[in-house]
């Protein structure tokens, strides 16, 4: 193994082990060590928040204390590394339980994690966040249960995460719905902004 083919590696490995901290710290609420997966000029971008990290710690903050829990669950991934740059892709799935017109309610959202990283001073850390949001469903919690979706409303959403922005409106938060899907436009540009972080462009 050449030199450069094993700092690749490593550089996998590193940025791996920061992809999977992301979610157990961020489910965990561990918003210290949470912090430090991140570059200082770190932003996030989700259905219901876009910014610099550090603002979405404080909205998640505030989002527990309402009883807002968004939980994560990750899988493979591909991680694409160009000297001090890389692209990694996360298979994932995003859960969100609420209440939906009076019925308690599991979201569930398949998709992947689009990360930008960068090696600054020897470490690893995240630039960018972006979800690409690829299909969902919503189930009540009580089997038994019936649940009515307004049909128009729900029309209105994109199809990849239609049921969580369903359920986010609901709660009151204002959801973002240009955000990459498994195919379409926004997903195209995502991959040409990918590339050119690899070329440093």
């Amino acid at each position: 193994m050449t030199e450069s083919s094993e700092a690749d590696r490593l550089a996998r490995t590193e940025i791996r082990e920061l992809v999977e901290c992301w979610a157990v710290w961020r489910d965990a609420g561990d918003w210290e060590r949470f912090a430090t997966v991140w570059h200082p000029d770190g932003e996030m971008q989700a259905t219901w928040f876009q910014g610099p990290y550090q603002d979405f710690i404080e909205a998640n903050r505030q989002g527990w204390r309402r009883g807002v829990h968004i939980l994560h669950f990750l899988g493979g991934s591909s991680v694409d590394v160009a000297g001090s740059r890389a692209i990694a892709q996360t298979k994932m799935t995003i859960s969100q339980r609420a209440e939906v017109h009076g019925v308690l309610c599991d979201v569930v959202c398949t998709g992947r994690f689009y990360d930008f990283f960068e090696s600054r001073g020897g470490r690893w850390g995240l630039v960018l966040r972006q979800p690409v949001y690829e299909k969902d469903r919503i189930d009540p919690v009580d089997p038994a249960a019936r649940i009515g979706l307004d049909a128009e409303r729900l029309s209105r959403f994109p199809e990849g995460y239609r049921h969580l922005a369903y359920l986010q409106t609901g709660l009151g938060f204002q959801v973002k719905t240009t955000m990459p899907q498994l195919t379409g436009p926004e997903v195209e540009d995502l991959y040409r902004r990918g590339a050119d972080w690899l070329a440093n462009r």
